[in-house]
């Protein structure tokens, strides 16, 4: 496992710092190696501009007094808020080797930066008045805040915000392992752009996964369109969406995209259209994949066309109003996978269709839906979750939102039927559609369409290869 996109809970974490110690390595050390990492980052940031940082009584707060001194050490200025007095040995010696300003929390510190190092990981309750206050104060008269690990009022877990009136943060450095939070909303839309710092923790067996940037590579000399995969588009009573994810689809590595419809109105010329019977479309044994649901409606013409996508013995790409009509009796006695992307209101019904109570954060209702189904389930939305039924579990960075207009999650079911039309694993090919869909997005214009969209697939597989 890539230890750098590990995401690890709280507790996951506590066990992985334990087993460094238990090794050999002491805290000491490891928050040098933590405050010196995330120092680097900050001094990017700000340069020789002066630094506020507003360490707490714990670990956190020791990486502050680690941060402040790293940048006093290169020149800058840093001056230390201790919002109280260290209570672990580690934050004291941290203290104690700091060689600068040290000052009550009445104090007008101002700066360029201010560095949060007040609760990090492993906080469960809101911030006390007298921390809340303090923290916004000096929010407000720094031009840029910093979060080191974890924005303080954060539940790392589920990345519930434990309170209100929690500031903004234009960078989050997170140490050791990624969080929940850092990915989950309403956390996440708080934390700016997100930065790692290694600590030298192993892998942690069954831990979640950041999704990445995939490695592809263009198709072997001797390829031809159907070797790099045939996707069928099953169309409905509205093609348009149909057509949106057969040309998102064409765009993003399958050989050949076939859509069925009853018209070829409004279809470009590149995109095949068959008009025949559907069952008599996906008989055809060169499919590598079907994608049903976008567009598909909701009457009994649509439930037919939904059963007949699923009676084809390839991986199936379920979406959109196809998940409205989904029921376990459309999946008994099937082997090929299927993968299903629900936004919040589909994956409510996915819980109910399925017998799930709908509890817990939106990664254990993934997993829960996953197991419970046997498919591949992109709970897709500002927080986009991937889970697969043997446990497997990944998170996308917070995308553009852009993406909050009508028809992108359209062009996302397309991408991923076509990583998954040429022949990946489904897990793999849900994780890489999400990632290209992000990353299109962020090539795209502001106000993009869902057609422009589309059309952006292609830089962002160029991006892989």
């Amino acid at each position: 496992m890539p230890r750098d996109r590990q995401i690890l809970t709280a507790a996951q974490m506590r066990a992985a710092e334990q087993a460094l110690i238990d090794a050999g390595t002491s805290v000491d050390a490891l928050m040098q190696v933590a405050g010196r990492g995330a120092a680097e980052w900050i001094w990017r940031m700000v340069g020789r501009h002066k630094v506020t940082v507003l360490c707490g009584p714990g670990n956190n707060g020791g990486d502050g007094y680690v941060i402040a001194e790293a940048i006093r050490e290169r020149g800058g200025h840093a001056v230390v808020v201790a919002a109280a007095e260290p209570a672990t040995d580690a934050c004291r010696k941290a203290r104690a080797l700091f060689g600068g300003d040290v000052v009550e929390t009445d104090s007008e510190a101002k700066g360029e930066v201010l560095v949060d190092c007040l609760f990090g990981t492993g906080l469960t309750r809101p911030l006390s008045q007298e921390h809340l206050a303090l923290l916004t104060r000096l929010a407000e008269t720094h031009p840029r805040c910093v979060a080191v690990d974890m924005p303080s009022g954060v539940q790392s877990d589920s990345g519930m915000l434990l309170g209100e009136g929690l500031p903004a943060y234009d960078l989050t450095i997170a140490l050791g392992a990624w969080k929940f939070a850092h990915f989950l909303m309403p956390s996440s839309a708080r934390m700016g752009r997100l930065q790692h710092v290694p600590i030298g923790v192993d892998a942690v067996r069954g831990a979640a996964l950041a999704v990445a940037r995939p490695q592809l590579r263009a198709p072997a000399p001797d390829a031809h369109k159907y070797r790099r995969g045939l996707l069928a588009v099953v169309g409905g009573a509205m093609p348009g969406a149909a057509v949106l994810a057969g040309i998102a689809a064409q765009r993003a590595g399958a050989g050949y995209v076939k859509l069925f419809a009853e018209s070829k109105r409004n279809v470009p010329a590149d995109l095949v259209v068959d008009q025949g019977a559907l069952s008599e479309v996906l008989a055809d044994d060169r499919n590598t994949a079907v994608l049903v649901g976008p567009g598909l409606g909701r009457d009994a013409t649509a439930r037919e066309r939904l059963a007949v996508a699923l009676a084809d013995g390839v991986p199936v790409v379920v979406d959109a109003d196809a998940l409205v009509l989904l029921a376990p009796r459309h999946l008994a006695g099937r082997e090929a996978s299927v993968i299903a992307t629900p936004h919040e209101g589909e994956l409510v019904a996915l819980e109910r269709a399925f017998d799930l109570d709908g509890a817990g954060t939106r990664p254990e209702r993934a997993l829960a839906l996953a197991e419970a189904s046997g498919m591949v389930v992109v709970a897709k939305g500002p927080d986009t979750v991937i889970a697969a039924p043997d446990g497997r579990l990944a998170c996308a960075v917070r995308a553009s939102s852009w993406l909050s207009t009508a028809g992108t999650g359209d062009v996302l079911a397309g991408v991923i039927a076509s990583r998954l039309a040429t022949g990946i694993e489904p897990f793999d090919a849900a994780c890489e559609g999400v990632w290209l869909h992000g990353e299109a997005a962020r090539l795209c214009p502001p106000a993009f369409t869902a057609g422009q969209l589309a059309e952006a697939v292609p830089l962002a597989l160029a991006a892989c290869l």
